[in-house]
């Protein structure tokens, strides 16, 4: 019996040793650890100084057979609230970088449209302004017409000349004169900017061969008045008598047997600048002669 209690005394003060030093080193390690946690610089990402290890692991070391539950928790516990803390961090930076992209992506789509915007208004601007020059340079062309026409609006130029035969004695159109004074005066309805020199010859002498002429002049006139409406106040009738014809030599003229008309259309550039502005003119303009 001696025997035996001698052998356990010294059993159980070994087991005993053990478990007082890991309750000494967990006492001690805790206000440590408060101290490093207060006096370190929380500069780091959750705010809060780094974990420290304990100052004594005790007997066994860090690897302790004889560990408690609670001593477990006490040393975990630290570590798992610092995880816990690093997700949620983690979490916001995700969230903060998807918001800042999400601007970004809003702000260049705006600045995109933006610059679209001012794209399209210079495109504008500059086909106003093509379209401004070219106005300018109608109106500009246009101007000239009316200078060179306004200068030359008594300077008349023969466009068209028919001759119409009489025989002598007689002062009526035959078929052929007819046929002649409608091909010429055809397209003259609604023109401007014309006028028909109508001037009558005739055989013999004297007064008596100007009034053949004169009424010679007269028929033709009345044709184009009464079949084409030509107004009167645009032709002008002369009766020549036996005036001499020019001949092809200058120097020399000859005379005519019987009578003959020659009408003349002459034409100034009043129907161009009529075409050219396209502005029609009024009735008291088309009624006056040009």
């Amino acid at each position: 019996m001696n025997h035996r209690l001698v052998i356990a005394l010294p059993l159980a003060a070994v087991l005993a040793v053990p478990a007082l030093a890991q309750t000494t080193s967990s006492d001690q390690s805790q206000p440590a650890a408060t101290q490093q946690s207060t006096s370190s610089d929380t500069g780091n990402a959750t705010g809060k100084a780094p974990l420290a290890a304990p100052s004594r692991e005790g007997f066994w070391g860090r690897v302790n057979p004889f560990a408690r539950k609670k001593y477990v928790q006490r040393q975990t516990e630290p570590i798992r609230d610092r995880v816990n803390e690093l997700d949620e961090l983690t979490s916001q930076n995700s969230k903060q970088i998807k918001d800042v992209d999400s601007r970004a992506t809003q702000g260049i789509k705006l600045a995109s449209d933006k610059a679209n915007q001012a794209d399209q208004h210079a495109i504008d601007a500059g086909n106003k302004a093509t379209a401004a020059q070219q106005s300018a340079q109608q109106v500009t062309a246009r101007v000239q017409t009316v200078e060179t026409v306004v200068s030359n609006i008594d300077q008349y130029k023969a466009s068209n000349q028919t001759e119409i035969r009489f025989r002598p004695g007689q002062t009526v159109l035959s078929k052929n004169a007819k046929d002649a004074l409608d091909t010429m005066a055809g397209n003259l309805k609604g023109q401007r900017g014309y006028i028909i020199e109508v001037q009558g010859f005739s055989s013999g002498k004297g007064q008596g061969a100007i009034t053949t002429s004169q009424k010679m002049a007269e028929s033709v006139v009345r044709y184009l008045v009464l079949n084409h409406d030509i107004p009167v106040y645009r032709i002008y009738l002369v009766g020549m008598g036996n005036a001499p014809v020019p001949s092809d030599d200058a120097a020399k003229t000859k005379r005519i047997n019987g009578g003959r008309v020659e009408v003349s259309l002459l034409k100034n550039d009043l129907e161009q600048l009529s075409s050219n502005t396209g502005a029609p003119m009024t009735s008291d303009q088309q009624q006056q002669p040009k």
